[in-house]
């Protein structure tokens, strides 16, 4: 099978956006996450809307055993992917650095850091053997600079960066490429439930101002991954207008809605 392309997190945010456009596209779809059941809602609607081939794996990005065991479950004609995304990630918390919850750092750098190179590690060698192959990170801005109560977060999405860097050295003698994308605030995703660990009223963080959508990103992603063979797009760092950087956000109101 042709044109595979695997994306973790992808029921919901950046993964599912980026899911829809690939679908859009032709793209055969690996389609990966812990709740089941999404995932096979959204492998019925991919499937009915567009003449694609869509597989799912249920596996957490945290525990390396589950990765290798659905990677081992794929079928003969689903093991060549051609594109891998590694969508998958969050924050957890947002506190000073003495007041931090370890388990909340347990929790970040298992999903950004350990999952992200777990996955790539298993898929990355049937790329090699094939000498082809795209790799495409969702880092952050967060990679690239620190703010108040971010340590942690903000480490592991460095990390994210420095990864994608040394991936690109040591793999693009095979023809692989190897790209991220960069965001500031996304709306229409989990990002701030999750960092507020459901609390509603504290997730309500963009009530003020225009973010990113997952839409936005997940065109981005596309783009990266659509560009001829000779052209690899190391980084797209991109915020919403109203955002200079991750502490310099213009909030006198929602200026594009």
């Amino acid at each position: 099978m042709d044109n595979i392309v695997m994306i973790t997190g992808a029921t919901s945010g950046i993964g599912k956006a980026t899911t829809l456009q690939f679908a859009e596209l032709g793209y055969n779809l690996i389609i990966c996450g812990r709740r089941t059941e999404r995932l096979t809602e959204l492998q019925d609607q991919l499937t009915t809307a567009h003449n694609i081939s869509v597989h799912c794996l249920t596996f957490d990005v945290r525990s390396a055993s589950q990765i290798q065991s659905a990677l081992k479950s794929l079928p003969q004609e689903w093991s060549e992917i051609s594109i891998l995304i590694n969508n998958a990630g969050l924050a957890m918390g947002l506190a000073e650095f003495h007041e931090s919850d370890l388990e909340h750092w347990d929790t970040m750098i298992d999903t950004n850091v350990k999952g992200l190179l777990t996955v790539s590690r298993e898929v990355s060698p049937q790329m090699v053997a094939n000498k082809a192959g795209h790799i495409i990170n969702v880092c952050s801005t967060a990679g690239h600079e620190v703010y108040p109560k971010g340590h942690v977060y903000c480490a592991t999405k460095h990390a994210v960066d420095a990864i994608t860097q040394g991936m690109r050295l040591d793999l693009h003698k095979y023809n692989i490429r190897v790209s991220q994308v960069s965001p500031a605030h996304v709306e229409d995703t989990e990002f701030a439930a999750v960092r507020f660990e459901g609390n509603k009223e504290k997730a309500k963080i963009y009530e003020d101002f225009n973010p990113l959508k997952s839409q936005d990103v997940a065109e981005l992603i596309v783009f990266i991954a659509t560009r001829p063979p000779h052209v690899n797009i190391q980084d797209i760092l991109v915020m919403g207008t109203q955002q200079a950087n991750s502490t310099h956000i213009d909030r006198s109101g929602r200026v594009h809605d």
